[in-house]
């Protein structure tokens, strides 16, 4: 019995030391709540930083919400219910130019294609933008990115989206597929799942990128309110090297082995479909491979702006945008 005991305590102490150490590391993690203008496919990197762990090897202990829109992720942040935000940073300028003090700064950029696509009722092999002419398409939410960007390919391509053509934007965001199915709207323009989805039912079927037609243009950003960043500089930081072991993820890995890393995102979708609209991103060059949001995709952001009507006056890059986050990251 005196043999044992000794033994018994070394190992109850040893198990409460071990206890002890697990919940103070629990601790130490910093809790940021994190807001999406959507949960897509599109956002692969994203998804995978989480689902590797890559943030809590930051010490992030990140809550992820959908907005569903960019309006109500600019909300979150304005009222404090999220750290951080993700969507186009056509926001962002929104906001300065509205005259707000505390303004929200793009610290990381993810995207540099558009990431929806146009659907059609069927395929079209030889499909041109002037087959739109005369047309009923489903769009976006005016003065959004998917909105914007769409007409901004119409009128590189001598289309004018008010004359030539009929644009319904009274669709709620996340809805225009199901809308599609139901209606009699000729084409519709798709974020992934979406698309693949109407393509898989038999109801639609992608006749153009609108990210291979658009050129590069900075799509989504993360970005934070300047009192936040200046506090929290460490946590900005932090995140933006989480993200960017998700790209270097991402653009290293085949969309096999990422539509299994991110599965868990999209329990809904089948994995052999994810990887299929992995795939579709991948070819068109989605995703850059450092997030440094640079000044000419910014200036490009605001003269879409311009075009479509949206920009009161230029915003100025160096208070809406820095870049020592990601080219830290990026090192």
């Amino acid at each position: 019995m005196k043999k044992i005991l000794p033994s018994f305590l070394a190992v109850v102490l040893l198990f409460g030391l071990c206890a002890a150490g697990c919940g103070q590391k629990e601790e130490e993690l910093t809790k940021v709540t994190l807001n999406e203008v959507a949960h897509s496919i599109f956002y692969a990197p994203q998804y995978a930083a989480i689902e590797l762990g890559y943030f809590k090897e930051e010490g992030i202990d990140l809550t992820l919400v959908n907005g569903a829109g960019a309006d109500n992720v600019m909300t979150s942040l304005i009222v404090g219910d999220a750290d951080i935000g993700f969507m186009g940073s056509e926001s962002s300028i929104y906001v300065y130019n509205q005259g707000a003090d505390d303004y929200f700064v793009n610290f990381a950029q993810l995207t540099q294609r558009a990431g929806n696509f146009l659907v059609a009722r069927e395929p079209m092999e030889n499909f041109t933008w002037d087959d739109l002419k005369g047309s009923t398409v489903l769009g976006g939410r005016k003065g959004g990115m998917p909105q914007m960007v769409f007409e901004y390919i119409l009128k590189q391509n001598g289309i004018d989206p008010a004359k030539d053509l009929s644009i319904d934007q009274s669709i709620q965001f996340g809805l225009t597929a199901a809308a599609f199915t139901s209606g009699d709207a000729d084409y519709t323009v798709e974020f992934e799942p979406f698309a693949t989805s109407l393509e898989l039912e038999g109801s639609g079927h992608v006749v153009a990128s609108l990210g291979v037609d658009s050129g590069y243009v900075p799509y989504t950003a993360y970005c934070a309110q300047a009192s936040y960043m200046e506090k929290h500089g460490d946590i900005i930081q932090k995140f933006t090297n989480a993200m960017q072991k998700g790209i270097e993820y991402v653009n290293s890995h085949s969309s096999e082995e990422i539509a299994k890393t991110i599965k868990p995102q999209f329990p809904e979708t089948e994995e052999s479909t994810i990887a299929t609209i992995v795939d579709r991103y991948k070819e068109q060059d989605t995703w850059k491979n450092d997030m440094i949001f640079e000044e000419s995709s910014f200036n490009l952001l605001e003269d879409i702006l311009d075009e479509a009507g949206e920009l009161t006056a230029r915003a100025p890059y160096e208070k809406l945008v820095t870049t020592k986050y990601a080219e830290e990251a990026a090192k």
